[in-house]
């Protein structure tokens, strides 16, 4: 059995005419001999009737003291009904479809309401349709625990649903469409030159996704990478060929050509406060501190420890939470809102001379304070002004030659 899961964002299943087209393409899978699974996430966007984000704003104007039980149930809402009018459009072209929920195909979860972990897949839920023919068309982003309550699976569920699924049938291509043509460089939104990247690896696209790049989300990656599947990026709206993700290994043996050069993209995530605590690094404060964010489920990030101080990033919307911490332990301190993280990722990047200079040398040319920097393995990262952004981008898309032509040589 050659399986095929499709997953289609909230942009692409808005529309009578796209939602055609992937009727249309499913379709065509079925008919090259391949039995499909097409996952969709609710239709459109914050503000638009069926979006998450709209259903989200609706629950808690009544109340904001919620049981995130009760927000999981009305939040599956908008995927059933793009599954609903999508194996509808698929009938209309003369092919069986059924819609399922996560619950109907098996995917059971852990009890954490709101970013429910799938701990298991009862696939035959879903082998039986296919082997009567018929195109599944499943509402991403949910599943059910063990004892038969809805959860959903936080930010970018549906690409988690359908790595998952994927995985689990040991389908034979698992592919995410969306409104772009691939994994680009970086934002186009920001930066006009970006180009689509024809393939990337597992740990550069996770990393991207989890510093700001919004195409596919990180828990996905993380799903098809331990179970060494390779996902595709396309665009619902056209042919374009689209980003493999997966192993180096695999890149090289489907001949795909690597387009990837010392830096491969840039991303770039908002919303972040800088926050310097004035704290020796022998003060026995120091796990106090720490223990006390990681009971307020505060996330730290680019984290720097000097003698008498340390420096990190945290999300707004936790700087209550943190300032209220700073002071029942009296802690001196200052922050600094509207910061922005920039992010560099590259699979060659490690331990090359000179490119946390040519980094200081393009944004100080651009104009652009460097408020802080972090590396890793595969990135490095500088903290900016958020109203600096798009010309820390730009500069920097342009000192590594990210909109060159794969072919050009380098200067």
């Amino acid at each position: 059995m050659s399986i095929r899961v499709l997953k289609y964002g909230g942009t692409s299943v808005t529309t009578p005419e796209s939602r055609e087209r992937i009727a249309k393409t499913a379709i065509r899978h079925k008919e090259e001999g391949h039995d499909v699974v097409v996952v969709v996430s609710a239709m459109g966007r914050s503000g638009d009737p069926y979006a998450t984000d709209t259903l989200i704003s609706l629950f808690k104007a009544q109340n904001e003291n919620y049981r995130p039980r009760n927000l999981d149930f009305l939040m599956t809402c908008g995927e059933m009904i793009s599954a609903s009018l999508i194996a509808n459009t698929i009938e209309k072209f003369g092919a069986s479809a059924i819609c399922m929920t996560g619950q109907q195909a098996g995917l059971i979860t852990d009890d954490h309401f709101g970013d429910a972990r799938v701990i298991r897949v009862e696939k035959e839920k879903m082998l039986r349709p296919l082997e009567d023919g018929k195109i599944i068309v499943l509402t991403g982003f949910q599943g059910v625990t063990e004892t038969g309550w809805l959860t959903t699976l936080g930010r970018g569920g549906s690409d988690t649903t359908a790595a998952i699924v994927g995985v689990a049938l040991d389908a034979d291509s698992i592919e995410i469409f969306t409104d772009v043509d691939g994994i680009m460089t970086a934002d186009p939104r920001i930066v006009g030159e970006a180009r689509v990247l024809n393939a990337i690896s597992y740990e550069e696209c996770y990393q991207l996704a989890l510093d700001g790049a919004k195409v596919v989300d990180h828990k996905a990656i993380d799903v098809v990478k331990r179970a060494g599947k390779t996902l595709i990026v396309r665009n619902t709206f056209n042919d374009a060929p689209g980003t493999v993700i997966g192993p180096e290994s695999v890149i090289a043996k489907l001949g795909i050509e690597d387009d990837r050069d010392l830096i491969t993209a840039i991303t770039s995530k908002t919303g972040l406060v800088q926050v310097t605590v004035n704290m020796s690094l022998t003060s026995p404060e120091n796990q106090i501190f720490l223990e006390s964010l990681e009971q307020n489920k505060v996330s730290i990030d680019m984290i720097n420890f000097f003698e008498d101080r340390k420096v990190f990033t945290i999300q707004t919307a936790k700087l209550p939470a943190v300032l209220e911490v700073l002071e029942r332990l009296n802690l001196e301190h200052k922050f600094a809102q509207g910061c922005a993280k920039l992010t560099l990722v590259g699979h060659k990047i490690h331990g090359i001379p000179g490119v946390m200079r040519r980094i200081v040398m393009s944004l100080s040319k651009a104009g652009v304070e460097i408020l802080q920097t972090s590396d890793s393995y595969t990135t490095i990262a500088c903290l900016v002004h958020v109203e600096e952004v798009g010309k820390a981008l730009n500069a920097l898309h342009a000192e590594f030659g990210l909109s060159r032509d794969p072919e050009q040589p380098n200067d």
